[in-house]
């Protein structure tokens, strides 16, 4: 007999004419019943100059946090080295390597999904969304950067109304994270 499937979250980051946001819903499901609505799946790291969100199970998800400021501290102003050597820790530690979980990172200069199985992607359009409805958030963004105004946050928030209203494991108490306008990496 198997547990239920913990479905918890869609994420969204997008880079557009030099602001950089993140933002989640807050609902964590469990098998048909929603545990709880107003979860907070993104936040700011290093003084507000990186954010991070997570898809997955949680308790790995923090573990994962940890793991990433530690290597934030070991290369400081290196985000490329600090997600590249977390992914190659992920991948081959015994413990880190079981847990299920996905990274959305980002500062002024990169966007980073990273994964356990030791990928490191940065997408070509500074788009990137995961979760049980991120691929409606990702269509969405990507819909709303090409043909719209919007500011990074706006596309986000946007994109995330869109899944929400499309994908049942996603709700509409949205959080939008912003990197300052004065945060350097």
């Amino acid at each position: 007999m198997s547990s239920p499937q913990l479905r918890a979250t869609t994420v969204v980051a997008v880079r557009r004419d030099g602001r950089v946001a993140m933002g989640g819903d807050g609902q964590v499901t469990l098998g048909d019943t929603v545990m709880k609505s107003k979860a907070r799946k993104v936040r700011a790291l290093k003084d507000g100059r990186i954010l991070a969100g997570f898809a997955g199970a949680v308790a790995d998800a923090f573990a994962l946090f940890e793991k990433l400021e530690e290597m934030l501290d070991r290369y400081p102003g290196n985000l490329t080295r600090a997600v590249v050597e977390m992914a190659k820790e992920w991948r081959t530690d015994r413990f880190l390597r079981r847990l299920e979980a996905l990274l959305v990172v980002a500062d002024r200069d990169h966007l980073f999904l990273i994964s356990g199985d030791g990928n490191v992607i940065q997408p070509d359009d500074e788009v990137v969304a995961i979760g049980s409805g991120g691929s409606f958030a990702l269509s969405a963004a990507r819909a709303l950067v090409a043909h719209s105004t919007l500011s990074a946050p706006e596309v986000v928030r946007e994109s995330l109304t869109i899944a929400a209203d499309i994908c049942i494991y996603t709700n509409h108490d949205i959080s939008v994270l912003e990197l300052d306008e004065d945060s350097e990496a």
